[in-house]
């Protein structure tokens, strides 16, 4: 399968690395009853000091790797973009929507209160609580593409570009497989800008993640942001 125009190119994770990103995961994911209230723009959105308040916005939809747990807002990849977009010189500003805990049922339900604001590129980062709780990839796909359909209604459709995750293998290879492969194929199908493995070189490696084994430290969201903004620039610049 061929990936979206400037994404960037798989990297196989080692098994065990996966199975550990599971384990940490399951720790501290929310309770199968619970679900994130949606929050209205205001709440979700932060003005970076160097971001006019006029200039486009790219919004980062997502969940606590988005959001930045466990660090200060300034410290999450999000953030750490609006600065390499500033120090491109390009008129551009970051919104971060990141809600720990979220699936994306919980992104599908907030999206029309995100895209109340004129939005140019959208950063769509979801369904890794989705796969912790097994839930069909299907329904996973299914809930993206009523996102992407959702911004594309906008009388000015933002650009997109979608963040991948992975299952570890513990369930199964099968379910593994359908989870890997609904990021590309829906970047794929959308003509949007993949990002195939957001922990892409931070999954697993304790140096860069806190003591609970996933959220990345402040080093692993910069790398987070470096993996991202590869993607991203070239849509910015574009």
């Amino acid at each position: 399968m061929t990936d979206a125009p400037g994404a960037s190119k798989v990297v196989a994770e080692p098994a065990i690395i996966l199975l550990v990103l599971a384990a940490a995961l399951a720790a501290c994911r929310p309770s199968p009853s619970s679900s994130p209230a949606p929050s209205p723009p205001a709440a979700a959105a932060s003005t970076p000091a160097l971001a006019a308040a006029d200039a486009p916005v790219v919004l980062f939809v997502g969940d606590s790797l988005t959001a930045g747990f466990g660090l200060d807002p300034d410290q999450a990849f999000p953030a750490l973009i609006q600065g390499k977009i500033d120090a491109a010189g390009l008129r551009f500003r970051v919104v971060n929507a990141g809600v720990s805990g979220e699936t994306s049922a919980g992104a599908r339900r907030r999206i029309d209160w995100l895209l109340a604001q004129p939005v140019a590129v959208l950063v769509l980062e979801t369904g890794g609580n989705d796969m912790l709780r097994g839930q069909d990839p299907a329904a996973t796909a299914e809930n993206i593409q009523a996102i992407i359909d959702r911004a594309r209604r906008e009388p000015s459709p933002p650009k997109i570009l979608v963040v991948g995750m992975q299952a570890p293998p513990n369930y199964g290879a099968d379910f593994a497989r359908r989870f890997r492969s609904l990021y590309p194929e829906l970047a794929k199908k959308n003509g949007a800008v993949l990002v195939p493995f957001l922990l892409d070189g931070v999954a697993g490696v304790p140096a860069l993640n806190q003591a609970d084994g996933i959220h990345p430290t402040a080093e692993g969201q910069r790398m987070l942001a470096e993996t991202v903004w590869k993607a991203l620039q070239p849509l910015l610049a574009g």
